[in-house]
């Protein structure tokens, strides 16, 4: 009922930007938070950045002052600025979808997970 689709992945240089894309598709009437969730090899998913509905920002402190997530709530899409891109930040990213009210099906706030997109960071 609802798909989330990333973009924006690939391999940078230490040092780097990149832009990460998400757009929720689907029978969506709204959608509470918004955010990226990322996996390293070996270690435990974790919380990049997430954002509400009404604009609220959260980051995890691995993150902060370098990563800018931001949210357009009419196309359903979120994305995810990141500069200063470290090796450590290589891993797996995936968009969610926190609180979907859908228009069909039975009542009820779901969350949603995007198939995820690579980020390296090497030299």
């Amino acid at each position: 009922q609802v798909q989330l689709v990333e973009s924006g992945g690939g391999l940078v240089q230490p040092g780097g930007s990149l832009r990460l894309s998400c757009t929720a598709s689907g029978s969506i009437f709204s959608i509470y938070a918004m955010g990226w969730y990322r996996q390293a090899p070996g270690k435990q998913r974790e919380l990049v950045a997430d954002v509400t509905r009404a604009g609220n920002t959260n980051y995890g402190d691995s993150v902060k002052g370098r990563f800018t997530i931001s949210r357009d709530n009419s196309k359903n899409t979120v994305s995810l600025q990141m500069t200063s891109l470290k090796p450590d930040d290589t891993a797996v990213s995936y968009c969610t979808a926190d609180g979907v009210l859908i228009t069909t099906g039975p009542d009820g706030a779901y969350n949603y997970w995007g198939q995820g997109t690579q980020v390296t960071v090497s030299s």
